[in-house]
């Protein structure tokens, strides 16, 4: 199975970073309010970087590496920065 490491930009220009395995289904659950916390009220979202990643455990390790960087490192890893 391939994992989908993502990052959205939310409506209020902060950055969310997450795993799946179907991004257009986790998209919708955002869209919807059904996903993090986080996105509920920060809508209209979009991707805006992903990276697929062959395992969950690679995934994990890559998601958290994106969110232990500076806004200015992932804007930098976005093509934004």
């Amino acid at each position: 199975m391939v994992w989908t490491v993502y990052i959205l930009k939310c409506a209020d220009s902060s950055l969310y970073t997450g795993i799946t395995v179907n991004l257009k289904r986790r998209l919708d659950e955002h869209s919807k309010g059904k996903g993090a916390k986080y996105t509920k009220h920060r809508c209209p979202l979009t991707v805006v970087y992903t990276e697929r990643q062959e395992t969950r455990g690679q995934a994990l390790k890559r998601e958290a590496a994106i969110k232990a960087m500076t806004r200015e490192e992932k804007l930098s890893l976005i093509g934004t920065g």
